[in-house]
């Protein structure tokens, strides 16, 4: 069974495109490993810049071989420069009973 995500990505001082693109190429990559599933990610921005990623995992499994997979790691160090990854809860829009972002 598929597990579904909300990854967010607040960018770091001046890693804004950087940061876009890696989440732009972040699933394809997942999916050429069979990491994830052919769903389409959704990807959005928040009001502060935060990047929200939603996507579904293959399964609880997939995920913990990411954590193991150099590939996924080289990815993921990639990521950690680029940006901090934060709680949806952290965001303004959380606070919304309807919390709307702007598509990326």
């Amino acid at each position: 069974m598929g597990r579904i995500v909300i990854a967010c990505y607040r960018p770091n001082p001046g890693k804004v495109q950087d940061l876009h693109d890696l989440v732009r190429a972040h699933v394809h990559r997942l999916r050429e490993l069979r990491l994830v599933t052919e769903r389409e990610p959704i990807v959005m921005e928040s009001k502060d810049g935060t990047v929200l990623e939603v996507f579904e995992w293959t399964c609880q499994e997939a995920i913990d071989r990411a954590h193991g997979d150099p590939a996924v790691q080289a990815m993921w160090a990639d990521f950690e420069a680029a940006c901090d990854y934060v709680p949806v809860s952290s965001l303004a829009e959380a606070r919304e009973l309807f919390p709307g972002f702007e598509p990326l």
